[in-house]
């Protein structure tokens, strides 16, 4: 009996930001959403699909509070119900300080609520 294998579960590489200057693009053109512990800086892209971009300055913490935000983000993206209903966009998420105090659930509730906010009919 032959089974499909299980589809992996990481973001495919089309879904993430690679390059320095669709950064900069998303920083210096996109729209800015804001809470308490993320900046959101969207900005459309013609790739027919969201794409996501994290950053986190040193300022947030040392290397490994950075990297578990950065995990946090790149999976509460993936696990997002309504992912596959996102307009393609570049989203950078970048980390406040703030962030790195947070619970998970305060981070998750904010980080789907303005991902929520990109969905096309949803007001900011």
């Amino acid at each position: 009996m032959t089974s499909t294998p299980p589809r992996p579960e990481r973001l495919e590489r089309r879904e993430t930001l690679r390059l320095t200057e669709h950064y900069r693009r998303c920083y210096a053109t996109g729209r800015r959403r804001g809470g308490s512990l993320v900046l959101f800086y969207v900005l459309p892209n013609d790739t027919e699909r969201p794409r996501l971009g994290l950053t986190a300055s040193g300022k947030v913490g040392p290397s490994v509070v950075r990297h578990r935000l950065k995990r946090w983000g790149r999976e509460l993206f993936r696990r997002y119900p309504r992912r596959a209903a996102l307009p393609a966009v570049d989203c950078v998420v970048h980390f406040k300080p703030e962030a790195a105090r947070a619970s998970f659930a305060d981070f998750k509730r904010e980080f789907e609520r303005l991902l929520s906010t990109l969905l096309p009919g949803e007001k900011p």
